[in-house]
């Protein structure tokens, strides 16, 4: 899932801490588990959270 997000965070210029920031995450862990490989499978809630602070829709993680 990661290779889809890292694209628009380059693109937008965000960075994976100030992602967890705009998901309103306290800490990055979700967010560096993500990118980490940790998180095989993300939530339903976690991807929401991710495109709705990105602003892009749920459907380009497909």
């Amino acid at each position: 899932m990661w290779s889809k997000i890292e694209p628009l965070l380059e693109k937008s210029g965000i960075t994976p801490h100030h992602l967890s920031k705009l998901m309103g995450d306290s800490n990055d862990s979700n967010v560096y588990a993500l990118k980490n490989g940790k998180i095989k499978r993300p939530s339903f809630d976690l991807m929401c959270r991710i495109a709705k602070a990105l602003d892009v829709s749920l459907d380009i993680f497909r």
